[in-house]
């Protein structure tokens, strides 16, 4: 029992920090492409569909790769969450920022909708680390 509070425990609250980490660091990136006022035409090279079950409940995810030139170099990313519409040889628009075009998106700007999904996700982590805590406490 005490390897789940000593060592699964922290380890589990670690990977939800984490995740409050690389959540914070896509919704600045994608502000910042959007801010940047960057854009170029890209082809969609790649789309596919992974399927995540939980609670055996498929959820279908959308991904596609596009390839675009930003400054002269031929710059290939991938977006989760496309729609599903968008099929290999389509052309969208990408916004990108010259710092790190790598790190574009394809998606729309939505930066209300983008900071509320920012803001349930880390009060979800957040709660779940409180939780975790808790417990250490409570019964460690």
């Amino acid at each position: 029992m005490d390897f789940v509070f000593h060592i699964l425990f922290p380890l589990l609250i670690a990977l939800m920090l984490w995740g409050g980490y690389a959540l914070v660091r896509r919704t600045r990136q994608r502000r910042r492409a959007w801010q940047s006022g960057l854009t170029a035409q890209a082809r969609v090279v790649r789309a596919y569909v992974r399927v995540q079950t939980i609670n055996d409940m498929p959820r279908r995810i959308q991904y596609h790769a596009y390839d675009f030139t930003a400054d002269g170099r031929a710059v290939r990313f991938t977006e989760a969450g496309g729609p599903p519409s968008r099929a290999v040889g389509d052309e969208t628009l990408v916004y990108y920022t010259s710092e790190d075009p790598e790190s574009a998106t394809a998606s729309e700007p939505v930066p209300g909708r983008d900071m509320a999904g920012t803001v349930i996700g880390l009060a979800a982590l957040a709660a779940g680390v409180i939780i975790c805590i808790n417990v250490m406490i409570t019964y460690g």
